[in-house]
């Protein structure tokens, strides 16, 4: 796009040239596409405040995240939303006092007494300005929320329902854009009966948070183990499984009905294995999988899947891993060969161990081969996250794993 003093002058070739080449408007007559770093973006909104960055997204005006002491974890969030005091956005709603008008509503969160506080400032063109709180977001909102129903009613608008509004949602705390942030703050994992959508956000780097006793050494019973190398699965539950499913093919013929009812599963588990379960932060270490539907016990719930390798490939791929500082996925199938679901698989990978499980790892036999299903060992509620017993062979006290399953009979170490 060419100004006036630097337009081509004359005619010729190359002022015919310079003509095609010219942007004689802003117009598009054709699709283009836009890639741009959204998580980038908002790293950068909370990295550098200092630069006024900011984001919009309908009528919300994000201005501030806060920060997330340690000590404030257990009771700044619930199972929706996370609430880190010093958050604050701004809402373009409908007004208090007038049924056909819109006003500013500042949205923030504050520490008080330990619990939070929830304020709305009310910024009104004519009015001063009003300051509401309450101990819950849907508690402040609805004071909003009646008045707003009331002059609604009077004027003959469309009817307002309080009761159908969350607060979490009018702060603007569940919108996916605040919640890859609040998920991505220091310490979060903490946080036990809230349900993470994104987990951990690698992109936004934020200040460490600090210890409450000022050591991390003297908190060692609340540290996670962050780096958990699944070594290979013992032997004996292959083994104990392939010789299981073999009398099973040489048996009667209530065997072969038992085998072909386990084809017909598998047949079935091949399509829907992606309704049985999703993936979700784990209490116990990391990501987990979890239960998307009521199970039955004897169900087959998803597939281990993976690169199937030589036992001596295994052997030097899991020294391999651990070198570089990478989770090792594998499971043996039996003395020649294992599952490698490091790099590809299904998500089954991500399944915890559990010293009370609510699953069972077995290595079935059918025509194509041998396959290693992850079935229900018990009946398994919709949102239940889905655990099974690795059965790692002990080693010397050095070595140990610790478990971090949090069941009655936790044997306090995988390994």
């Amino acid at each position: 796009m060419l100004c006036h003093q630097h337009r081509p002058r004359g005619s010729g070739t190359a002022a015919g040239l310079h003509l095609e080449q010219q942007l004689r408007c802003f117009s598009v007559f054709r699709r283009v596409f836009v890639q741009r770093d959204e998580l980038r973006q908002l790293a950068a909104a909370v990295q550098q405040p200092e630069r006024g960055h900011t984001f919009r997204v309908g009528s919300l005006l994000f201005h501030a995240m806060g920060q997330l002491p340690p000590t404030l974890l257990p009771t700044f969030h619930s199972s929706i939303a996370i609430f880190p005091p010093g958050y604050e956005a701004s809402r373009l709603y409908w007004s208090m006092r007038h049924g056909q008008k819109r006003c500013r509503y500042v949205c923030s969160v504050e520490e008080h007494e330990g619990r939070p506080e929830f304020s709305i400032r009310v910024i009104e063109q004519g009015y001063e300005d009003l300051v509401l709180t309450d101990t819950t977001a849907k508690g402040v909102w609805d004071k909003v929320l009646v008045p707003v129903a009331e002059r609604r009613a009077e004027t003959g608008m469309l009817r307002l329902f309080p009761v159908y509004l969350k607060g979490e949602d009018l702060f603007g705390l569940t919108i996916s854009a605040v919640t890859r942030i609040v998920e991505s703050l220091p310490g979060v994992e903490a946080c036990s009966r809230y349900r993470f959508r994104y987990g951990r956000n690698p992109m936004l780097v934020l200040p460490l948070s600090i210890n409450p006793s000022g050591c991390a050494r003297s908190e060692f019973k609340n540290c996670m183990c962050k780096k958990l190398f699944l070594r290979v699965l013992t032997l004996n539950l292959a083994s104990h499984c392939i010789q299981n499913s073999a009398v099973a093919e040489r048996g009667s013929s209530h065997s072969k009905h038992f085998v072909h009812s386990k084809s017909s599963q598998y047949r079935r588990l091949t399509s829907d294995w992606k309704t049985n379960v999703y993936l979700a932060h784990s209490h116990i270490q990391g990501l987990g999988l979890f239960a998307a539907r009521d199970i039955e016990k004897q169900t087959m719930v998803i597939e281990y899947m993976g690169d199937i390798l030589r036992a001596e490939v295994a052997m030097r791929k899991e020294l391999l891993y651990k070198a570089k500082n990478r989770p090792a996925y594998m499971f043996r199938i039996d003395s020649e060969r294992v599952i490698d679901a490091t790099r590809s698989g299904s998500p089954a990978r991500y399944i915890n161990h559990s010293c009370s499980p609510n699953c069972v790892a077995e290595v079935v036999t059918f025509e194509r081969g041998h396959k290693i299903i992850i079935s229900a060992a018990r009946r398994i509620e919709r949102g239940e996250e889905l655990c099974y017993d690795y059965k790692l062979t002990p080693v010397a006290d050095q070595s140990k794993i610790p478990c971090h399953c949090g069941a009655a009979n936790c044997r306090k170490w995988i390994n």
